[in-house]
């Protein structure tokens, strides 16, 4: 992510991959097993109703269906191990810090049940014990959104080679004011999208003032110094950030983000190439609040990027903090690293420079998860935050690009990104106010 400063009220938070289940040999069950044990209709559905089907399905991101028993049977004995070892569904927070709303993590006894279907041969049992089919909104994981916003043009994707931060405005028509409690960014080539932020450019908004709108354009394309200072940096609201693994925006009833009428949304994207042309038309789908929100909610960023990461380093450690000059109420965590990333923390500290664990992760940049605190946290003004990661720079981290370089803050995965992102809630007019983002250095 292009290096941003917000300067909105409190600090200023933000809020894909295919993976194979499985590459042994499939086991094939019997229909007609003994049901005295799980069965797929009363018990194993269920679980992949509530825990998998958000991504194995049609139209979702990964490359097997499990939505009937035919399809699941198959996998049976792949089931049982992936979620067995914890890969699957993918969660990465440490189970010590924290609560969180949505953790998809099996528990122990539907861990159990998998195992034991596999065990038995993957019975069906009896179809009247399935529950009712979960219903899907074309393809997206949120409610039928009630407006979608979609780049004007596609972005042509070369096969090869870095490719520049890509933008694209576009006008919502909005006439009047939008409070947004739910939204999700759908790219069209998720192979080829490294992330990509949504912002809010309202009215009579400076930012990108010269830029050609409806068209894909990137810093290079400017003429004027000010438009290209623009493209690596703004004061501008972020709407929504997609990443691999990331969920949609869901906020709570009495909260929402702000779009004024007449606003532009600004698509930032970051492609890389994925061995073969393509192109791209991202869309964004919004759900509104039925009535204005009583709070606010802001996405801000502690971010450091005068780090260096030394050739051969395996457990670099990097510090931002940062202040809120408000009252708000903490919602949500998102984490930000590239290759190297290994861990990241959020941390509150006191006073007396006591430390509080937020949140503990592992990091896989292959599945970048936002955080959602199971009971929003209250945090008085004058609150410091912390956000800490560590980076292994070493030749025993598998998908280092290069252990032998030093490493700094850059776009491409090839370098390195800290950014702790969080989700945060205020009332007006606080939310209202202008005031400088607490980035750390």
């Amino acid at each position: 992510m292009r290096r941003c400063y917000f300067q909105i009220p409190l600090l200023t938070v933000l809020t894909a991959t295919t993976f194979p289940i499985w590459q042994g040999t499939p086991r094939v069950a019997s229909a007609n097993q003994s049901e005295s044990g799980p069965t797929f209709y009363r018990d194993v559905l269920p679980i992949l109703q509530q825990h998998c089907q958000n991504c194995h399905r049609p139209g979702g991101i990964a490359p097997l269906l499990l939505i009937t028993y035919q399809q699941a049977r198959i996998e049976a004995h792949a089931i049982a191990t992936i979620t067995g070892n914890h890969r699957m569904p993918p969660w990465f927070a440490d189970p010590s810090v924290g609560s969180f709303a949505n953790d998809p993590s099996l528990t122990l006894h539907e861990l159990m049940t998998l195992l034991t279907w596999d065990m038995a041969k993957a019975p069906a049992g009896d179809p009247k014990d399935a529950p009712p089919l979960r219903v899907w909104t074309n393809g997206w994981n949120i409610p039928r959104p009630d407006a979608i916003v979609k780049m004007t043009k596609p972005v042509a994707i070369p096969a090869e080679g870095d490719i520049e931060y890509t933008y694209e405005i576009v006008h919502t028509n909005f006439t009047e004011a939008k409070w947004v409690q739910t939204s999700e960014i759908r790219p069209s080539s998720r192979e080829s999208v490294h992330h990509a932020v949504v912002y809010v450019r309202p009215p009579g908004s400076k930012w990108l003032d010269h830029a050609p709108v409806g068209v894909p354009f990137t810093a290079a394309d400017m003429t004027d110094d000010k438009s290209k200072r623009d493209a690596l940096w703004t004061d501008a609201d972020i709407l929504l950030v997609y990443a691999p693994g990331s969920s949609p925006d869901r906020w709570p009833d009495g909260m929402g983000k702000l779009v004024p009428a007449g606003s532009d949304l600004v698509f930032q994207m970051h492609y890389t190439a994925p061995g073969h042309a393509t192109s791209d038309q991202a869309e964004i789908g919004l759900v509104f609040a039925k009535q204005p929100p009583k709070q606010r909610v802001l996405t801000l960023q502690l971010t450091n990027d005068h780090f260096v990461i030394p050739p051969g380093a395996d457990d670099f450690r990097v510090e931002a903090r940062g202040t809120l000059p408000n009252d708000a109420t903490l919602l949500s965590f998102f984490p930000h690293m590239h290759l190297r990333g290994k861990r990241f923390e959020y941390n509150m500290v006191a006073k007396d420079g006591a430390i509080e664990p937020l949140l503990r992760v592992n990091w896989d940049f292959r599945w970048q998860l936002s955080y959602q605190l199971a009971k929003p946290m209250h945090l008085a003004a004058g609150t410091e935050l912390q956000a800490v990661a560590w980076f292994d720079n070493s030749s025993a981290n598998p998908h280092n690009p290069d252990p032998s370089v030093a490493v700094r803050w850059g776009d491409q995965t090839y370098d390195e990104m800290m950014v702790g992102f969080f989700d945060v809630a205020v009332r007006p007019p606080s939310c209202l106010q202008r005031a400088a983002n607490i980035l750390g250095a």
